[in-house]
Formats: structure tokens, sequence, C-alpha cells
């Protein structure tokens, strides 16, 4: 549903081309907002945002306050805090919440078929061509076990950290 929001807020009578229009800002509806990877990008953005940012909460919500206090007790600068107590406590949700949003990105096909650029080839429409449309299934079948691979790669980095303990 989220992607199709999108897809009539930036489309050619949609809600952004008719706010332009009725400011004056053009003159008639623009096709530039939809379909090309400005728009791909941002529905990701808005439909993945939640699955990065429920980790990274909950990550700071378990930050020690004791450690933020004994920073601020060592003059710490705020900055300083941040980047030598809360960023390296907080990277487990970090990684957490990338590899979710990456895991999920990687196997949407959906989204750049509906308001991605037709020569954006991402590689979740790649493995859903290859079975799909030219019947090409052990092709199709390659493609998804690079995904695979690169998921568990990126699965076993994020482990190692400790994101998921």
């Amino acid at each position: 549903m989220r992607v199709f929001a999108w897809k009539i807020i930036l489309g050619y009578n949609g809600i952004l081309n008719s706010a332009l229009l009725t400011l004056g800002i053009l003159q008639q509806p623009s096709q530039i907002f939809l379909y090309n990877q400005f728009s791909t990008t941002l529905t990701f953005v808005h439909v993945w945002l939640p699955f990065m940012i429920l980790p990274v909460i909950t990550a700071f919500e378990r930050l020690p306050q004791d450690l933020l206090e004994a920073s601020a007790d060592l003059n710490a600068r705020p900055l300083t805090t941040f980047r030598r107590v809360a960023l390296p406590l907080v990277t487990p949700g970090l990684l957490a919440g990338s590899i979710n949003v990456f895991a999920l990105t990687m196997g949407d096909f959906i989204t750049p078929n509906l308001v991605g650029s037709p020569s954006g080839i991402m590689l979740g429409n790649v493995v859903s061509s290859q079975f799909g449309v030219v019947y090409n299934w052990p092709l199709g079948a390659a493609f998804a076990l690079v995904v695979m691979l690169i998921v568990f790669l990126a699965l076993t980095i994020v482990v190692r950290r400790g994101a998921l303990e």
C-alpha cells in the first residue's frame, strides 16, 4: 500500500504535480518524479525505515546512563561522548537494523517494478524475471543463490559483531 501511495504522490496526475501546478512552479504536469532511481530510493526508505528505526531505538534505550554520566563528569564534549561511548554500544543495533533492511531490499522486486525506472536493474528483479518471464530456472536459481550468499555473508559479519545478542 505504501508503494502505491508513493506512485499516487509522484505520478503524472499525482499530488506533487498538482501542488506544483497550483503554485505556478510548473506549467504542465511533469513525469520526472516517477520511474527513476530517486523514486525507487525514496519508496525504499519509506517502506523499510521502521525496520531500521526499531533496532536502533532499542539499542539506545539499553544504553547505560552511568557511562554517559561518567563521560560528562570527565568533561567530554557531547560529540565525543557520542562517538566514543554511545556509538560503539549502539553499533550492534545499527548492524541488526542494517541486515534487516538489506535482506528485505535484496528480495524486493515489486517496488522497483512499480515506481522504478525500466533501465534500473535490481537483483530481486533479475531473479523474478528469470523465473517468471524467461523461464530460465537454473540461471534464476544461481542469481537467488548469489543473493542468499550476500545476505548470509552480511549476517555472519553482523553476528560476529554481536548485533544479535
